[in-house]
């Protein structure tokens, strides 16, 4: 139970580093919401990997370049479920902009990032 304590916690803090990207990109950079989500999630997903290594799994000690090969086939899942999820909420739903990102984040985190972050990636 504390590993997936610790993991929400990574997630929420990598979650935050992504909102505030994909918000600064949006307000300042007049990006659309698909290409700020993007890269959101994209700098999310580095911080997340630094914060699962170091604290959350304490996998310092496995080899770090297969520890990022497998993390990067797992973030790439994440990145196409993070962004397609985006465009269908914010397309067919009529949420937008960051209510349908946590929409998406949450359901992605949950269903599929957690246990292919503990089963695969730092086992």
């Amino acid at each position: 139970m504390l590993t997936f304590t610790k993991a929400q916690i990574a997630s929420l803090l990598a979650s935050g580093v992504d909102f505030l990207v994909t918000w600064l990109l949006m307000r300042f950079g007049q990006a659309p919401i698909v290409a700020a989500g993007a890269t959101g999630t994209l700098v999310g997903g580095v911080t997340h990997f630094m914060i699962s290594r170091n604290w959350v799994f304490s996998a310092r000690e496995s080899k770090w370049a297969a520890q990022v090969n497998r993390y990067v086939l797992v973030w790439i899942g994440n990145f196409l479920l993070n962004v397609s999820g985006l465009w269908l909420v914010t397309r067919y739903t009529g949420i937008k902009d960051i209510g349908a990102k946590v929409i998406v984040a949450i359901t992605v985190a949950v269903c599929y990032n957690y246990p292919l972050q503990k089963r695969f990636v730092f086992k």
